[in-house]
């Protein structure tokens, strides 16, 4: 492996799958940063004192200290942007001509986030076009399959308000401390944290019903005041579309050197159409695109997991599983140990790998739709722990080593 990868301990990264266990046990996990015992306030600014946590529960009246005016437009880039009161979305708002007018300077935040930035190595965002497209699973699979090849991995949702990373990762009710060093992500296992807006509502049924500003408010404090220490990969996961967070977590990390995306779809066409304005809009920003993953690649499962049903002359559907089972056991054995794949989206155009063809992209590969992955996601597990995701786990594992190969050599060239 490429020393880059090495830590100043001269770790060194283990090819997958090879000497590191994904699972660790409560009491083996990375202990906490001094904290105190209280959850974390969400409009903690910098200049607030650490040692002050109070046990407010994130305002949803509020987003954060993003100095963002109770009455602006929708898309409002800001008071302290270069375009406030400039840009198309200034248009009709009340505070156009005090924005436009106001002395601008550079933002001082970014100095801030640049500096938390700086023990981070590799930065790649999770982008799809439409949502549904299994994004976040694929997001917490990827931190999950890297933390197991002894990365220090950390895993960033930056979709505010469908936060479905906590479920994926076994987190559901965790919460937010702060230390003298900043916000404590919420840690999985030792060298795997985790940041969400998921870990910050009052309840698990909250909606975050918030316009742009207010959302890239707490995108812009997730960078400026988590500690995540020396890290290896921060791993994205942005909500689906070009929208506002993917403008703004570009700019707030273009200085930082943000490594690319990853961009994940179906095979359909019309999921694929979405994911070229997703490619375009990583070419118009500067954002390498590192691949293109397809899931959903057809349903594959073992052929014994089927449940086999014949329609009645009535109509009814009657199962027959049994009998099919007891008749392949005696008259052919063998066929219980096949894969049987149905196509589930249509792909006769091609699907991503002439899509990326065409757009000049790579293609990283295919995963099928396995009912064993899906489950894991809502089990809130790595499907590279055991055996139980034996149809999806080959295909991932050969993505995300192609992914970090390519990485690895791209550093090397």
């Amino acid at each position: 492996p490429n020393s880059y990868f090495q830590k100043t301990k001269k770790r060194t990264p283990l090819p997958f799958g090879f000497g590191s266990s994904t699972a660790i046990a409560a009491s083996d996990r990375r202990p906490a940063l001094p904290v105190a015992d209280r959850r974390l306030p969400v409009n903690l600014s910098p200049s607030t004192s650490r040692g002050e946590a109070t046990t407010n529960k994130l305002n949803m009246e509020n987003g954060g200290s993003n100095g963002i005016p109770e009455n602006a437009n929708e898309h409002c880039p800001g008071p302290e942007s270069e375009s406030a009161g400039k840009s198309d979305a200034c248009e009709g708002c009340p505070n156009q001509e005090v924005c436009a007018t106001a002395p601008k300077g550079p933002d001082p935040d970014l100095v801030v986030i640049a500096e938390r930035m700086a023990t981070v190595k590799h930065k790649i965002l999770v982008l799809s076009g439409k949502g549904g497209v299994g994004k976040s699973t694929f997001s917490a699979q990827l931190s999950f399959a890297l933390s197991a090849m002894d990365f220090q991995v950390g895993l960033l949702d930056i979709d505010i308000c469908g936060p479905s990373i906590p479920k994926m990762l076994g987190l559901e009710g965790q919460e937010i401390h702060q230390s003298n060093l900043g916000w404590s992500p919420v840690y999985v296992e030792s060298n795997l944290g985790v940041m969400s807006i998921g870990f910050m509502l009052p309840n698990p049924d909250e909606a975050v019903i918030w316009r742009g500003p207010r959302k890239n408010g707490i995108i812009k404090q997730f960078l400026k005041d988590v500690y995540w220490g020396e890290l290896d990969f921060l791993v994205v996961d942005a909500p689906p579309g070009t929208s506002d967070e993917h403008i703004s977590i570009v700019q707030f990390l273009q200085a930082t050197g943000i490594d690319g995306a990853i961009i994940v779809t179906t095979p359909q066409q019309v999921s694929l159409i979405d994911v070229r304005k997703e490619v375009s809009f990583c070419k118009k920003v500067g954002l390498q695109v590192l691949g293109v993953v397809e899931n959903m690649s057809g349903l594959c499962q073992p052929l014994s997991d089927f449940k086999f049903t014949r329609v009645t002359e009535t109509g009814e559907d009657r199962d027959v599983t049994e009998w099919v089972m007891e008749y392949m056991r005696e008259k052919a054995p063998e066929m219980l140990n096949l894969v049987a794949c149905s196509e589930v989206f249509d792909s006769s155009a091609g699907g991503a790998a002439k899509m990326c063809n065409e757009m000049g992209v790579p293609f990283l590969g295919k995963v099928p739709l396995d009912p064993q992955l899906c489950k894991a996601a809502e089990e809130g597990r790595s499907c590279f722990a055991d055996n139980k995701c034996g149809v999806s786990t080959p295909a991932l594992k050969k993505i995300i080593d192609k992914f970090v190969a390519n990485l690895m050599a791209s550093e090397n060239g």
